[in-house]
């Protein structure tokens, strides 16, 4: 049945299992101030990283409709398990039966993008959740854009709990960081450019630098994706249009709204009050 509320305006949504995702929200603002935001974390089901296709597509769908029901006729998943697991299903299947003039975009393809075009050996590595990097999905897109690609993933399983409890610029942080970059080189000593696949994944930049050389390029999402969704705005004004320009960003968490408040602030640099969404 098509939605009678598909003509509304309202905020870009961003969603995120969890607290990532303000890693691509703080740079899409810093590009796209004038806009308004809703920005939605599934604290309470967070991580995704390891959950099944069929659970995350699950969550995510309630998350996007979630989003609808607010009015946002945008909606970034700011995830890429999310992007992984649960885009493609919702584009294809979801969108034109229920949603046809609503968008729901990810953040996977403008990341394979910019990746493929930095490469100078053709030799590039994805460090990402569980999820992520079984599901392949930067193999896939990046192998769609240049088929003679050579792509190799290493899950790094620790470095999301490493940033949700703060000892993500500690000494003890360095061991994680260290085996798994070395793991990633071990498999393939050509590769020049490495994609960072997990939005958590920013807050440790400085101490994934220590361990790679300093002619790698680190590719983080939040710049790119954020450049990405400009130039989609730009190229569709028929959604620009329905996106309202207030400057404004709300939050709001499937968990505690005080525990996210204070996490949200070591990922933002600044106070955040969040509410409490409950979706089903």
């Amino acid at each position: 049945m098509k939605n009678d509320l598909n003509h509304q305006l309202g905020p870009i949504g961003i969603f995120d299992s969890g607290y990532g995702g303000l890693t691509v929200l703080s740079e899409i603002r810093a590009l796209l101030p004038q806009y308004d935001y809703l920005y939605l974390g599934d604290n309470a089901r967070a991580p995704y990283g390891n959950r099944s296709f069929e659970v995350v597509y699950q969550f995510t769908w309630q998350a996007v409709r979630w989003f609808f029901e607010r009015g946002c006729q945008l909606v970034i998943l700011a995830c890429n398990t999310a992007s992984a697991k649960a885009l493609r299903s919702i584009q294809q299947i979801n969108l034109p039966e229920a949603y046809p003039d609503r968008r729901v975009l990810g953040i996977i393809r403008p990341t394979a993008e910019i990746a493929a075009e930095m490469t100078k050996t053709g030799h590039l590595g994805v460090l990402g959740t569980e999820g992520t990097i079984q599901s392949e999905s930067y193999d896939i897109e990046l192998k769609k854009l240049h088929p003679q690609l050579i792509i190799t993933g290493e899950a790094c399983p620790m470095w999301v709990p490493l940033i949700e409890n703060r000892e993500y610029d500690k000494p003890g942080a360095d061991y994680f960081v260290k085996q798994h970059i070395f793991n990633l080189l071990n498999k393939d000593p050509e590769i020049d450019t490495i994609i960072l696949g997990c939005t958590h994944y920013p807050l440790l930049l400085d101490k994934i630098k220590q361990f790679l050389p300093k002619s790698a390029e680190i590719i983080a999402q939040g710049k790119y994706v954020a450049e990405s969704l400009k130039n989609y705005l730009s190229r569709h004004p028929e959604i620009a249009m329905k996106c309202t320009l207030g400057g404004t960003v709300k939050y709001f968490t499937t968990e505690s709204p005080e525990k996210f408040s204070q996490q949200a602030s070591l990922f933002l640099q600044e106070t955040v009050y969040a509410e409490k969404a409950i979706i089903d």
